[in-house]
């Protein structure tokens, strides 16, 4: 019976090539978007799921409550004083493990005589103390991970980067590397590669007792905090998360200054990955509603694709009219008609499988590099997508094989042996153009939305963030101050070489998210200011390399120390002043650290992303606080100018790495989530466009051979071919605007709601609307046009002659 009905079912695939081709390439590419967004999907909810003990493992949060507004903002650092209480205040706790992330870490590789053979500069060093390793499951190759940081100066490579550094990771035990051109530190174990699904993406591992951050162990300050500084703890059993936060708030409220109305909370392991908000330590970020977001686009695409079949299926109908009468007249069943096209179903849905994995192998290398991800297409073969393909073939066969059995095997034989077989029911018609009008609200949708997101990208990229951006490198350098020392020889030497205009030293970037806040004392009041400002150290170069512009006073005069500070509008604003002026020569107070007097007030520039209203801004000269330099080059030949820096700071530096990148793309990278939304939106909407058409050619096929006499009646009464085609299209038009009225007002709300998340963004104008109505419209009626036109041109005496 089996074997008749697959024999049956794959004739009659054979023998509708054209139809059969259709329906593989439309179901072929709906269930490849559906796969690669389950891999995609399961590669981000796989993150630190291997850990036996991921239940109770939470990350410590700082909550941060400023004085002057009611929002609450969360960061990942805490302050170093609070570890070291976990143990006596609360007991129960099984481990914690406090963390320290250095960025751009300066590691050098030494041979046996302490010389420098390799240098690198490495994001993923981190710190932690041998408790780390009773509350993550990170194996070892060599060593022993109880041990291995008890030590101070002892670090752990990966595997990785034990060959990067030494050739054979088997050889590396015992071997060498300085830390920040100054504690030397021994390989006391390997590790084994760090999975990919893990926010711990290390490198290097080393003893929290070594060197400048030994003394984060036993530091007693309970109110700074930064983002370099983290602690994640192991709960006993039965301990929530709320119970947890209710303990560290207590123990804030013991130790913090009163006040400081920071505190603490706790957060389950498994929402550090989904937290856009906060920081991890591998920078891959992926908020809970953009997976839900994916989820509905790949059952949409999906259902646009089933839609599509039965479009072409009952449009198929009549022609199969006659195979069914005479299978009924020989004693088949409607039940055996429906298993029977049922399988036909099958046939072509797993045909349109094996296209998928085609596409999806190719598909998802393409999906990991636009989304910087590590995917790879061997990633298909894991078990959960197995299971979730079968569930695929099912559902598919199911919803795209259910409606066009029913009306294939409900056909009355005797009308359908004497051709008089018509599709007059409204019902059938109805659902037909609603499907239509469903994959148009869709289509259009994504349209939409794509086209919103394009604009809101252009806006970050075009839109002045109140600074001169282009042609500025930054290189970072040593700080310590054997190294600062070098500093007005390494500035001088920067202005002689050719095609460097400008040269500028500071703490800092004029848009940054690794900013530092402050809290300071104005105009010699008693008590500090009730709001944070972010601090800059920067020379009297920054203002003019950046083209920051004064709106009262003037620039800070050359100074090695604090004399005197820039501020910006906002801190007017904060301040309650009427006008900038007013603010000149009064005195900021950084607690003890630092005194001078306001000579200038600069106007708001975004030193933070659009995502972010302008944040109150200090600016004032340190010498011994800078770290980076601004380098502004002229357009002609930067190569041959960064070439000459480079040159310049192997001479200067010649145990550091070499390492610059263009302030532009710095600022490219704050919305580099967005642009990798725009470009997955844009893949989706086309393949979104692509299976509609496939639909529209659906319908237009059926009304082409449902409304063929009537075709023919009209040209022999007079009409022409053009008034034939627009009469047809016309009902296409009309179905499509009818999908752009559903679609436009819930694109709206949503793109409304999303653009919500920037506080300097595009406004939703109709014209966009126009726009998406005019390409949808534009290609429906290129993909209908051949059927119509072919419709038209068929010879009336041919299509009544049956009459």
């Amino acid at each position: 019976m089996f074997k008749n009905l697959f024999k049956t079912a794959w004739r009659n695939v054979l023998r509708n090539k054209s139809y059969t081709f259709i329906n593989i390439v439309g179901l072929g590419s709906g269930i490849s978007v559906c796969l690669v967004i389950f891999v995609l999907i399961q590669f981000h909810v796989s993150f630190d799921n291997f850990h036996t003990k991921k239940d109770r493992i939470y990350r410590m949060l700082t909550e941060y409550h400023h004085a002057d507004s009611k929002d609450i903002f969360y960061g990942a650092g805490i302050a170093r004083g609070i570890p070291q209480t976990l143990k006596t205040d609360i007991p129960e706790l099984e481990a914690y493990a406090p963390i320290f992330h250095g960025y751009n870490e300066q590691i050098q590789v030494l041979n046996a005589a302490g010389q420098i053979e390799k240098k690198f500069k490495e994001d993923g060093v981190f710190a932690t103390t041998p408790s780390f390793f009773k509350i993550f499951d990170f194996p070892l190759l060599l060593g022993d991970a109880n041990t291995a940081l008890s030590n101070p100066n002892s670090v752990l490579l990966t595997k990785e980067t034990a060959e990067r550094y030494f050739g054979d990771w088997r050889q590396a035990m015992g071997k060498t590397i300085r830390w920040a051109n100054k504690e030397v530190l021994k390989v006391t174990g390997i590790m084994a590669p760090i999975p990919r699904n893990t926010d711990f993406q290390f490198k290097v591992l080393f003893s929290l007792g070594t060197g400048r951050t030994a003394g984060m162990l036993t530091s007693n300050d309970y109110d700074s905090t930064g983002g370099f500084y983290g602690c994640y703890v192991l709960a006993p059993a039965g301990m929530t998360g709320a119970q947890l936060t209710g303990k560290l708030q207590a123990l804030m409220k013991k130790y913090r200054s009163p006040e400081n109305k920071d505190s603490e909370v706790a957060q389950p392991l498994s929402e550090v990955h989904f937290d856009s908000k906060v920081d991890n330590y591998s920078n891959i970020a992926i908020t809970r509603q953009m997976i839900n977001m994916l989820w509905m686009i790949g059952a949409f695409i999906l259902i646009i694709a089933c839609v599509n079949f039965v479009n072409l299926a009952t449009a198929q109908a009549v022609n199969r009219a006659k195979e069914v009468g005479i299978r009924k007249v020989l004693g088949g069943n409607r039940s055996q008609l429906q298993t029977q096209f049922l399988t036909e179903t099958f046939v072509i849905v797993l045909i349109s499988l094996a296209l998928s994995a085609g596409i999806s192998v190719l598909a998802i290398p393409m999906i990991g590099k636009i989304m910087e991800l590590p995917l790879q297409a061997d990633m298909l073969l894991q078990v959960k997508v197995a299971a979730f393909t079968l569930v695929l073939v099912v559902v598919v066969t199911l919803i795209a094989g259910f409606y066009p059995s029913m009306v294939l095997s409900g056909f009355n034989p005797i009308n359908a042996l004497k051709s008089k077989l018509a599709f007059k029911t409204p019902k059938g018609i109805s659902l037909r153009h609603a499907l239509v009008v469903f994959q148009f609200v869709i289509a259009q949708g994504l349209i939409i939305c794509t086209i919103i997101i394009v604009k809101q990208m252009n806006y970050f990229t075009h839109e002045s963030m109140g600074f001169e951006k282009d042609a500025i490198v930054n290189v970072h350098f040593p700080s310590d101050s054997a190294s600062i020392t070098k500093l007005d020889y390494l500035t001088n030497k920067l202005r002689g070489i050719n095609g460097v205009q400008q040269v500028s030293l500071s703490s800092d970037l004029p848009a940054g998210e690794d900013d530092n806040w402050t809290m300071f004392t104005y105009d010699n009041a008693i008590k500090q200011v009730d709001f944070y400002s972010i601090i800059q150290m920067a020379d009297e170069q920054y203002v003019p390399t950046y083209k920051l512009k004064l709106v009262a006073g003037r620039n800070v005069a050359a100074s090695d120390t604090v004399r005197e500070f820039l501020v910006n509008e906002a801190v007017i604003q904060k301040l309650g002043l009427k006008k900038p002026e007013d603010a000149l020569n009064k005195q900021i107070a950084l607690g003890t650290f630092a005194k001078g007097k306001i000579v200038g007030v600069l106007k708001n520039f975004h030193n933070r992303s659009f995502k972010d209203e302008y944040a109150p801004m200090l600016i004032t000269t340190l010498k011994n606080r800078y770290g980076v330099s601004n380098i502004k080059l002229s357009s002609a030949n930067m190569s041959a100018s960064i070439k000459g820096i480079e040159k310049l700071w192997n001479e200067v530096y010649p145990d550091y790495a070499f390492e610059y990148k263009f302030m532009d793309e710095r600022i490219a990278a704050y919305y580099k989530q967005e642009s990798q939304l725009s470009k997955i939106y844009q893949s989706f909407a086309a393949i979104a466009i692509l299976l509609s058409c496939l639909g529209l050619y659906g319908l237009a096929s059926f009304m082409a051979v449902q409304r063929i006499k009537e075709v023919g009646i009209r040209k022999v009464l007079g009409s022409s071919i053009s008034a034939i085609v627009y009469l047809f299209s016309k009902e296409f038009v009309v179905l499509i605007g009818i999908g752009f009225a559903v679609a436009a007002p819930i694109t709206w709300y949503l793109m409304n709601k999303w653009l919500q998340d920037y506080t300097y963004r595009i406004n939703i104008h109709w014209g966009i609307f126009v726009l998406a109505g005019i390409i949808a419209v534009g290609i429906a009626l290129a993909t209908v046009s051949y059927q119509l036109i072919k419709a038209a041109l068929v010879n009336p005496v041919k299509s009544l002659r049956s009459e």
